[in-house]
């Protein structure tokens, strides 16, 4: 049924450096999986991490050997399957891996709704709207160039939703940047803070408040992966949303959350959930507990971006919107046609599949030997 499993890695420049806590990228390492079948249908599937192993426990180089190791062989042996039938043989033979899972499954569902002559987000239950709000991330650490590059992206309706990456400075200094940037874009621009775990409980106390008093809307992950009871405090302590993004991996620890009231919203992520469907589930687990939806990203170029596009189009409740700015990021274009950014907004493809065509030339020149 596949003739062929490819794992490429292909190596973007980024327009400046984006800087984090856990990391400072100049280049994004994207790892694509293409997958043929023997009658001709091609599915992609993208499974891009943030800073090598800084920010989770796969690599692009990790990814690469597993998918080519372990799950190339396994799909190939499989006949005759659909693909929840084959994504339950890959969960039962090969542990976590959830980033490489992610893609699978994305290049698998891309291949069946191509199939079917669908587009991918009405085989997960279908679209409610065509295109989905956008933010931009703010990740100089220069306030000045920070409010220059956000009244451009507002003038030019790119984006008028800002995030900003803190957590590498002292509490003081960031909230400084943070509330300068905050006080030069005035009251109508929403302002959030993603301060990457970087923090500890008694100063996410003291930055919330100072942050809270400012005007910010959103704080996320403010703590330590594990330290789920600091998270419940500060969610409990403030009017502020709480965001749970590094916790969040899925549909189990979405219920972990949502049972212990340790964040007033999630951020889904398709490879930190393991998968599109397991994405999807997160949102329903959210949408049960009475938790606000905003759609994460790790950075994906366009194939994982428009794979997350597809699921956040089907979530009632995207309160908080999504930032799936990734490609925005890229020097290179690796699509025949670019994703569509208006009016502060994602256009969703409503060709089959994935909805894209990826430009396999620039591909092979930009990979990685």
């Amino acid at each position: 049924m596949y003739k062929s499993i490819e794992t490429l890695l292909v190596e973007i420049p980024t327009i400046r450096p984006h800087k984090m806590a856990v990391a400072t990228m100049q280049t994004q390492t994207l790892v694509l999986i293409k997958i043929t079948t023997d009658d001709g249908f091609i599915g992609w599937g993208e499974a891009t991490t943030i800073g090598g192993l800084g920010y989770g426990d796969e690599s692009p180089e990790s990814v690469r050997t597993n998918i080519d190791t372990y799950f190339s062989p396994l799909l190939k042996s499989l006949k005759g399957l659909n693909v929840a039938q084959t994504m339950q043989i890959i969960k039962r033979n090969i542990n976590g891996n959830r980033f490489a899972k992610c893609a699978i499954q994305t290049a698998l569902l891309d291949i069946f709704s191509q199939r079917l002559n669908l587009p991918l987000s009405e085989i997960l239950g279908g679209r409610l709207r065509d295109s989905i709000p956008v933010l931009w991330v703010l990740a100089s650490g220069n306030t000045e160039k920070d409010i220059a590059e956000a009244e451009k992206m507002i003038a030019t309706k790119r984006h008028n939703i800002f995030k900003l990456k803190i957590g590498s400075r002292p509490v003081e200094a960031d909230v400084e940047h943070v509330l300068a940037i905050k006080k030069a874009l005035g009251q109508d621009i929403s302002i959030r803070v993603d301060v990457n775990r970087a923090w500890s409980e008694l100063e996410a106390i003291k930055g919330i408040q100072l942050l809270q008093d400012g005007g910010v809307d959103l704080i996320e992950q403010p703590c330590a992966i594990d330290n789920i009871d600091a998270m419940q405090r500060l969610t409990q302590k403030f009017d502020i949303a709480i965001m749970a993004d590094e916790s969040l991996m899925g549909p189990n620890s979405a219920y972990q959350l949502a049972k212990t009231n340790a964040a007033s919203v999630f951020a889904v992520k398709i490879a930190q959930s393991g998968g599109l469907v397991e994405g999807c589930e997160v949102g329903k687990i959210a949408k049960l507990a009475g938790i606000d939806l905003y759609g994460g990203t790790m950075l994906e170029g366009p194939v994982g971006t428009i794979a997350s596009a597809h699921v956040f189009s089907t979530f009632e409740n995207l309160a908080y919107g999504t930032e799936l700015f990734g490609p925005l990021l890229l020097t290179e274009e690796i699509l025949k046609t670019p994703l569509q950014y208006q009016n502060f907004e994602l256009q969703i493809p409503t060709g089959s599949g994935l909805g894209i065509e990826v430009d396999e030339d620039k591909i092979d020149h930009l990979r990685r030997q």
